[in-house]
Order: C-alpha cells, then structure tokens, then sequence
C-alpha cells in the first residue's frame, strides 16, 4: 500500500505557486502529486471539499457549483495574471453571478494595445480601452456588470442578453423582503452608455435587448415568461410587487402582478419544489392573497420552456376571464 502524501506547508492557501510552495518547505515531487491540481503552468490547486448536500444536481445547486469552480480557478490565476489582464467574457458574468454556462476555460482580457495572454487554459480577449471599465470583485480585477454584458453580445442572443441584463439590474432582498438596493449590480442606465459607448460586434442586438430589460425579474424564468408574454400582446406586468392587505400588513412578494385584472404570476423554481419550508411559506401566502381578492396562477419551468410552452395562453385565459381586452 503506498504511503500517504505528505501534509502541504500550513501556510499555503487554497492555491498557490510552485516558488511559494518551494519557499514554503515543499518538495518538487510533492508538486507533482496526484491530489494537487495544475490549472495553469506554474500553478497548483488544493482540490475542492466533496459538496455532501443531499440537492447537488438541482439546477440552482449545479449554477452555485460552477460559480464556485469558476472563482477558485479565477483566484488561481490571480498568483501569475499580469497587472494589466482582468477577468471579461463569460468568466466575469459567472463571477458576478450571472446565469451563463461556463466552459473549461477562463475568458481574460486586456485593454489594446497590451498583449493579451496566451496560456493553456486561457480564452484571451484584447478590448478597446472606451469600450470596457474594471472593477474589483473580491480581489479579483473584473469587466464591470454593464462592460460585460455589452461585451457578451458577440455570442449571445438578445433573449439571452435581456435574461443576463434582468439578473444584473435586478434589486435583491433580504430574507424579510427588505430590498437591497446597495447590492443592485448595476442600472439601467449604466447598460445603455455600455451599449452606446462605441462600435462593437452585436450593437443592434444589445438596442433590442434594452428595450426589453426590466428591473424586477428575480430568475431566467420570469424574464423568459415575461419577454414571451409581451410578445403575445399580453400587458406588461409589474415586477417584485408587494402584496399588502386592507391594514397595509405584508402577505408577500410577488413575481409578476396584473394589477388592473387582480392576477398575480408565481414563477415556481426548483427551491420551492425541494425545500418543505419554502413549499410551506408558499401555501400560506398564496391563501393570503387568495383572501385578499387576488388570482394566483403558478407556473414552472415546463409551462414556460416546455415543447410548446403553454405559460402565456394560460396568463391570457386568465386575464380575458378577468376582463383584460386584448389590443
């Protein structure tokens, strides 16, 4: 049986350099042992703690993994990026918590005329320096949240663009519903000068996509249902409304509201489906509202993205039999 691998110098952080790790008291060969990663030349990784989680392959559980890869390979890179490289593409949207798939590699970017880098396991990207600005996300130099999202117009669709630009406009809440708006990523406003600030790839596509973005949608789905119900004809509905009663007491928080026609659309994403407390929290609210006068239509995932999707006749039965005319 061969003998374990002996312990890395203590002060080793999560990542770190073979000459910090050779300074540290490591040896060469231990460099090269089979439970230490090599993202990048001159790099190693500590492998990533096992996730015991019973909900690993729910989608949010699967975003939440790929975020965490993402940033232990970004802080990884870090030790040897160059002073003037930063993190752009589709790296930055994960880092900032957008809902974009990510590939093996990390997408970096220098401002032109600099060099970009050319590394296994690097996506360079060379920019225009009006076209980006940079920010700092948890040390790590990033493409700010309107730079990037203007930037991944090259490669995505304007469906796509509105769903990251609704997730990065969005105003979180705590778990009292208490909006945050200190932790809004960035505005409106702050995307259309990044889509004006000069010619780029997939301009018109980024106008389109302006047209479209709201701040309110609290996931994909609610984007997806709502750009799908406007182009219907359906009326624009409110977003992230609270729904009070006659005293002005707080019954909850609600997705999309028609107010007019006294509907309100829940969009049910896996959490309420896997966790009892949510489940439970959103029978009460849904009797609450229900008692206030108001029509409560759930949709999932399947009503919206389903093969036909069905969500936007199901709103309009709705609407018509509450008296919305159409047109």
């Amino acid at each position: 049986m061969p003998s374990p691998a002996a312990p890395l110098p203590p002060q080793l952080g999560e990542s770190f350099t073979c000459s910090e790790a050779l300074d540290a008291g490591a040896t060469r060969r231990r460099l090269r042992g089979k439970d230490i990663d090599t993202p990048f030349r001159g790099v190693r990784l500590r492998p990533e703690p096992q996730d015991s989680s019973a909900e690993t392959e729910t989608p949010l559980a699967r975003d939440r993994a790929q975020r965490r890869r993402v940033l232990r390979l970004a802080r990884a890179y870090r030790k040897i990026m160059s002073p003037s490289a930063f993190f752009a593409g589709t790296t930055a949207a994960v880092i900032w918590g957008g809902p974009l798939q990510h590939g093996e590699d990390l997408h970096v970017a220098v401002r032109a005329p600099a060099r970009a880098p050319r590394r296994r396991g690097i996506r360079a990207i060379k920019i225009s320096p009006t076209l980006v600005s940079v920010e700092e996300f948890d040390g790590l130099r990033v493409s700010s949240p309107a730079s990037t999202w203007a930037m991944l117009a090259r490669e995505l669709s304007v469906r796509q663009l509105v769903v990251l630009g609704d997730a990065f406009v969005r105003i979180p809440r705590d778990d009292r519903g208490t909006p945050l708006p200190h932790k809004q990523l960035t505005t409106p406003e702050k995307l259309r000068r990044a889509a004006y600030a000069g010619r780029r790839r997939g301009s018109g596509k980024l106008r389109r996509a302006l047209d479209l973005i709201r701040v309110g949608s609290a996931s994909p789905l609610e984007t997806e249902y709502r750009i799908d119900a406007e182009a219907a004809g359906l009326p624009e509905p409110e977003l992230d409304v609270e729904i009070r009663d006659g005293d002005g007491r707080l019954l909850g928080i609600a997705d999309a509201v028609y107010r007019m026609h006294r509907t309100i659309v829940e969009v049910e994403g896996d959490h309420h489906r896997t966790s009892r407390r949510q489940w439970n929290r959103d029978i009460e609210k849904h009797a609450a509202y229900a008692a206030a006068g108001w029509e409560v239509v759930r949709l999932t995932s399947d009503h919206i993205r389903g093969t036909p999707p069905s969500a936007v006749s199901i709103i309009s039965a709705v609407l018509l039999r509450r008296g919305w005319t159409p047109g």
